[in-house]
């Protein structure tokens, strides 16, 4: 089902809601949240999605599992996009935070076909069996580690999160340090408590983050690199590789196959 809005069918007596949306490029849904648990998925696009607890990356097969009520942003970076909703005593995952989920085939496929069904599909027939069988796919999936946790410090979310709107490698703890007026380790402590990370972990994901979201964009790697604060895009492609377990080069051949 094309282009309905949750709000408007939210009440029906189904557990499961499956519905298709489409979105021009670059499309910011802006903060909200929904009543049902939300499963999103764009097979041909990228998402990036942020709540309170972070920001996660989407990939073209994967999806994200957003809890009930859990209030989250959402940039588009792709032209649709799959979602069930399902009833809070129904989920069949109990994570209190976002999580980025690997899309099997099996689930791709059961995924599109949710979205032919009718609204009011049988309760007792092949309908209704399709989704309980996503269901146990989607409790099955496996976590992916494309998340940037952001702090709960005022002060200090605020440097993140304007950090993660333009990254560069060269910043360094010593500034950040400055400018929350405190003690490199005082500030290095403070930063791990907030985020579970060293600030140079914090700070390749973030800018890994960005890469992947540029290079969706249309951005060269030349391009990423030097927007990254990288001398070459060698240095670039070395930490995209480590991190991604393969290059720049592949994941855009990746996403046109997609």
């Amino acid at each position: 089902m094309r282009n309905i809005d949750i709000n408007s069918v939210d009440t029906l007596p189904r557990d499961i809601l499956a519905l298709g949306s489409d979105y021009p490029y670059d499309t910011l849904l802006e903060a909200h949240h929904h009543r049902r648990a939300q499963f999103l998925y764009a097979p041909n696009g990228v998402m990036k999605v942020k709540t309170e607890d972070g920001q996660w990356i989407v990939l073209p097969y994967s999806g994200v599992w957003i809890p009930a009520e859990k209030v989250h942003q959402v940039l588009m970076l792709g032209s649709c996009t799959y979602s069930l909703y399902i009833e809070p005593n129904k989920i069949p995952r109990h994570s209190e935070y976002c999580e980025v989920l690997q899309v099997s085939p099996l689930l791709h496929q059961l995924l599109l076909s949710a979205n032919e069904l009718p609204l009011l599909y049988d309760l007792g027939g092949r309908d209704s069996a399709l989704l309980t069988l996503l269901c146990h796919e989607l409790a099955q999936a496996k976590p992916l580690p494309y998340f940037t946790p952001l702090p709960q410090h005022a002060l200090l979310d605020e440097l993140c999160t304007e950090f993660m709107s333009q990254p560069n490698i060269r910043t360094t703890p010593e500034m950040w340090a400055e400018k929350l007026n405190k003690s490199l380790r005082t500030f290095t402590r403070l930063f791990h408590k907030e985020t579970g990370l060293s600030f140079r972990d914090w700070r390749q994901k973030a800018c890994l983050m960005y890469a992947l979201t540029a290079l969706k964009k249309g951005d060269s790697v030349t391009e990423v690199a030097l927007e990254l604060g990288y001398e070459n895009p060698s240095a670039f492609s070395a930490m995209f590789n480590k991190e991604m377990g393969y290059s720049p080069k592949l994941f855009l051949k990746q996403l046109k196959e997609f």
